[in-house]
């Protein structure tokens, strides 16, 4: 890997790792739909423009329906419950818990026929993650209500799904168009019930409000265009291994910054599910072209 790939790499390992800490400063302080809101204001407000300038908007949205479909696994639904559960849950056993995705991937892709087979070792990887998220569920969540843990599920679901509409409904569509119409929708859906919000954001704390506008520039906007330049860079399967190390950043930054608990089912369901997504996400030495788009659009937290 060149130089150039090896900053792109360990950029989005870092940025993608940060929200987790950025969501949970910020809902401390604004409603859940806000920070949505705002963040995707942010994000579209850098990326629209781009992709008018770029002439890409109007041929995309000739694919409007796999579009509207990507915007809500990917965008619209799941950051809102990301911002929900993390109103109870820590930063970073949200980002461990997200880590489940390429599990739940692996299995829909099975499920809906993709040519990849699931060999003994992705098999292994798959069955060590879901106990390393068994031994973090058992240890770690005593006392947690059953719905912030429902909605991070949903989040998974939502995530392991959405790329496959890319890879199959929209292989023509730029990954940065297709993020500045989700973007765009997403921002218009809830606009209606964030408009009343607006004045008492504005006098959020400033730890509060900083959190959405780093969420919105850095971990949504120039993280797409970062991410993209690095498929380029190094290709679709090298990028995906960022997934990897997300949640230990993740993991790191809450325990050194929100003084949150380095606990026992930190210490051994991280490196079981690193490990797991390392192992159920391998793939063969051949590969089709389907499955190579499938790792393009990786989950943005």
């Amino acid at each position: 890997m060149s130089r150039r790939g090896w900053a792109l790499f360990l950029a989005m390992a870092l940025i993608w790792g940060v929200p987790y800490l950025l969501i949970k400063v910020a809902v401390g302080e604004l409603s859940p739909v806000m920070v949505v809101f705002a963040r995707c204001v942010l994000g579209a407000a850098l990326l629209l423009p781009w992709t008018v300038a770029r002439g890409q908007l109007r041929p995309a949205l000739r694919h409007w329906k796999p579009l509207l479909a990507f915007t809500v696994l990917e965008m619209t639904g799941p950051w809102l419950l990301l911002s929900y559960a993390e109103q109870t849950l820590s930063s970073s056993l949200t980002g461990l818990l997200v880590a489940g995705v390429p599990f739940v991937a692996a299995l829909a892709a099975r499920l809906a026929g993709e040519e990849e087979r699931l060999t003994p070792v992705r098999l292994a990887g798959m069955g060590l993650g879901v106990v390393g998220i068994a031994v973090l569920l058992g240890l770690d969540v005593e006392g947690l209500a059953l719905p912030p843990l429902l909605a991070v599920a949903l989040v998974v679901v939502g995530y392991a799904t959405a790329p496959m509409i890319v890879s199959r409904k929209l292989p023509d569509v730029p990954g940065v168009a297709a993020s500045a119409i989700a973007l765009t929708v997403t921002a218009v859906v809830y606009a209606p019930f964030a408009a009343p919000q607006l004045d008492e954001a504005v006098w959020a704390p400033a730890d509060a409000l900083l959190s959405v506008l780093a969420l919105g520039v850095l971990c949504t906007a120039v993280a797409l265009a970062l991410f993209f330049a690095l498929i380029r860079e190094v290709g679709p399967q090298r990028a995906l291994v960022i997934t990897f190390l997300n949640p230990a950043v993740a993991v790191l930054l809450g325990v050194l910054l929100l003084d949150e608990p380095f606990t026992l089912g930190l210490a051994v369901g991280l490196p079981l599910i690193v490990l797991g997504c390392v192992l159920a996400t391998r793939r063969s030495p051949v590969r089709s072209a389907r499955c190579e788009l499938s790792d393009v659009d990786a989950a943005v937290p």
